[in-house]
């Protein structure tokens, strides 16, 4: 990563904004409607009105919780090979999740999505480089009662040997999951030493409330040391102040006190500080995740996080746009590039359109190139004395071509990113090729991926075991469609 990230506070607004963030939640409170987290607020010495349900947080008992929030989060991936730990590994890329609708790519039309979606886009996750791991993209329409989750976690595990992120409605379903982990590691035990399985969850409803059902899951699965974060999405000109500013503020408040339950739970829980901060398009009350303002309140939130010394992240690479055309490349290329610049950790970046309603796939091999950008943004100039070049500058001369210097040869495929999708040739053999655009290259990148083997999938042994546990199971299979390309 860089020396240095883009900032748009003063090391003195940072505090400011800190501050305003503890003055909300010693002032004005949350709103906490599950009763054990109320009484849990209260052992630890915040002020909780039983009739109101409004839990006020003294400013020493946040900076007290907030410091016990370790400075790393871990993923692992089914091959320890994909592992990845933030902040030293980062900036980090994932899929968006849990888009009702699949943009079909064999006819073009939206429909609800399927597990064997799921089964298709995690094959695809896997051989994409640019993903780091896989958030669940997409629901599962097909899933038989009672097996939701395990609807949407077997295909994308089966399929997917990097890190995989998802949620689950209640524990139950989470018990599930956990067991489906222990099955495909050999033994409880197994799974635990290297839990390749990590939730998420909104425990937070803006502005400054949390519910019944999602704080319960946040208190469980943060007791049993279940890898999981929660996420906080305030909305300017809705559920916070349309203001960027005093949007950033309440965020930030919300993240500190979800944080705070976290560590009064469970001391030393390692977490992300991972907002969907958006604003309102006040012409019509649209959502629009795709607005630069995200990515702007997005470069605040990461800086606030280096203020707390926590992994940061974010949904930065949104779009509303309807189809896989130039506003979804700027509204994801322009919100993910400052994000980057600002030192965020973790991108949840790929494949969706229409504000997180519809998956592409081809959106996602376009994605993923935009993250391989990313990340060699990320890595900057690579200072050094020894990339100065001096040596080659001054053996080439003037007038001279590094082209035929061995220097030039080393580093032919390391220096300079070299793109898929993006077309370079010149314009009369792109004419010859058909003149193929952005979407018809990317759709001929998932032709060619999921007409093949692919090596992540379980083993007949491990699949075996898995459908005895559970009956009417989901095939769970990357069935090969005959995608059109032309």
């Amino acid at each position: 990563m860089p020396a240095r990230f883009a900032e748009l506070l003063t090391d003195e607004q940072v505090v400011r904004v800190h501050e305003a963030s503890l003055e909300i939640l010693e002032n004005v409170g949350m709103l906490v409607r599950n009763e054990e987290a109320r009484a849990r607020f209260a052992k630890h010495g915040c002020l909780v009105d039983t009739q109101t349900q409004i839990v006020k947080f003294p400013r020493a008992i946040v900076e007290h919780f907030r410091q016990a929030i370790p400075p790393t989060f871990t993923f692992h991936g089914r091959d320890p090979q994909y592992d990845r730990t933030i902040p030293g590994d980062g900036p980090l890329t994932t899929t968006s999740s849990s888009a009702p609708d699949v943009l079909d790519p064999q006819t073009g039309n939206v429909r609800r999505a399927r597990s064997d979606d799921i089964a298709r886009i995690a094959y695809l996750v896997n051989e994409l480089p640019g993903y780091d791991l896989f958030s669940i993209s997409v629901t599962a329409d097909d899933a038989p009662p009672g097996q939701y989750s395990l609807s949407r976690f077997y295909p994308a595990l089966k399929h997917c040997l990097k890190p995989v992120r998802g949620s689950a409605p209640d524990m139950d379903e989470v018990d599930n999951i956990l067991k489906l982990g222990a099955l495909i590691a050999g033994s409880e035990a197994a799974f635990w030493e290297r839990p390749f399985i990590t939730f998420q969850y909104c425990a937070l409803i803006s502005p400054l409330t949390m519910d019944v059902e999602s704080t319960e899951k946040l208190m469980r699965l943060t007791e049993r040391g279940i890898p999981s974060y929660g996420v906080v999405a305030p909305n300017a000109g809705v559920s916070a102040p349309f203001t960027l500013t005093g949007t950033l503020a309440l965020a930030n408040a919300e993240f500190l006190a979800q944080a705070a339950l976290e560590q009064m739970v469970r001391a030393g829980k390692p977490i992300i500080y991972e907002p969907l901060p958006t604003v309102a398009d006040m012409r019509t009350g649209a959502y629009a995740p795709g607005a630069i303002e995200t990515g702007i309140i997005l470069m605040g939130c990461a800086q606030m996080a280096r203020f707390y010394n926590v992994p940061s992240g974010g949904f930065s690479g949104l779009s509303n746009a309807k189809t896989n055309d130039a506003q979804s490349g700027f509204e994801t290329g322009m919100s993910t590039a400052v994000t980057v610049l600002a030192g965020a950790d973790l991108l949840n970046m790929g494949g969706l359109l229409d504000a997180l309603m519809v998956f592409d796939f081809a959106k996602a091999v376009i994605d993923n190139e935009i993250a391989l950008m990313l990340k060699q943004t990320g890595r900057g100039l690579q200072f050094s004395e020894e990339n100065l070049a001096l040596d080659v500058i001054a053996e080439t001369g003037p007038g001279g071509m590094f082209l035929d210097k061995l220097h030039t040869i080393q580093r032919m495929r390391a220096t300079a990113l070299l793109p898929e999708i993006a077309d370079r040739a010149p314009r009369n053999q792109w004419e010859a090729e058909g003149m193929p655009d952005s979407q018809t290259q990317a759709m001929r990148r998932v032709r060619e991926i999921l007409t093949r083997d692919n090596p992540a999938v379980f083993s007949p042994d491990v699949d075996a075991r898995i459908r005895a546990e559970f009956e009417d199971l989901v095939a769970g299979d990357a069935v090969a469609l005959d995608i059109t390309t032309d």
